[in-house]
C-alpha cells in the first residue's frame, strides 16, 4: 500500500501557513499541526504505519511520547507494535514521569513524538528515560522537519523542510506580520 503522508496532512489541514513562533524561539511560514492528524484514528494508523514498519524489528519494550503531541503517537505506535505505551510530561515546566508510570532498568525505548523539529522535547524526554535506568534506542515521529541536533536514529513517516528564520532576521516580521504561537510547550 502506497501512503502518501503529505496529501494525508493536506486532507485533515495539518499543514499550515503563516507565521508561526516555533518552541525554539525562531519563525517559520509554515507549522505541522499532528493534532488535526490524529483527530482521525483511520489516517493516524495509516501514517504510524510507516514508523511501525521501520521500528518493529528493533526489540523495543515501550513506547514513551512527550506531552502533549507524542501522546497519541505514542500510544498509536504502541498498538501496532503490541507493547506498552506511556508518556512523559512537564511538572513546573521541567519533564518528567509520573502517573505511576515506570521504567525497568535495561528497557529498550523508542520516544515517540508528532513533530521533531530541535528535538528538544525528544532530548528532555531521554534525559529522564535514561535517568531511570532505560536505554533510549531511537526516536519516532510522523513528520521530522530534520532540524534536530539529535544523535540518535530517526524514524519518521514523512521529512519535510520548513524555512526557519532567527528572530531578529525573519522577512515576515520585516512585512510588518505578527508571530502566532501553535503548540503546548511554554516559554
Amino acid at each position: 500500500m502506497n501512503i502518501d503522508v503529505v496529501e494525508i496532512l493536506k486532507e485533515c489541514e495539518a499543514l499550515l501557513e503563516g507565521h508561526f513562533l516555533l518552541s525554539s524561539g525562531k519563525h517559520s511560514n509554515r507549522y505541522c499541526q499532528c493534532a488535526k492528524l490524529m483527530q482521525y484514528p483511520d489516517k493516524t494508523e495509516m501514517v504510524i504505519s510507516l514508523v511501525a514498519d521501520n521500528v518493529k524489528d528493533l526489540g523495543i519494550d515501550v513506547v514513551v511520547g512527550p506531552a502533549m503531541g507524542g501522546i497519541t503517537a505514542a500510544y498509536e505506535l504502541g498498538r501496532q507494535l503490541g507493547i506498552r505505551a506511556i508518556f512523559t510530561e512537564r511538572e513546573n515546566n521541567v519533564m518528567t514521569l509520573r502517573r505511576g508510570f515506570e521504567i525497568k532498568p535495561g528497557e529498550k525505548i523508542l520516544i515517540m513524538e508528532d513533530v521533531v523539529t530541535t528535538g528538544k522535547s525528544s532530548i528532555e524526554t531521554a534525559n529522564v528515560l535514561e535517568g531511570l535506568g532505560g536505554k533510549v534506542i531511537g526516536i519516532g515521529c510522523v513528520v521530522d522537519r530534520k532540524a534536530s541536533e539529535i544523535h540518535l536514529p530517526i524514524y519518521s513517516a514523512v521529512k519535510l523542510e520548513f524555512e526557519t528564520y532567527d528572530a531578529d532576521n525573519c522577512p515576515l516580521c520585516m512585512n510588518g506580520s505578527k508571530p502566532v504561537k501553535p503548540g503546548s510547550r511554554k516559554f
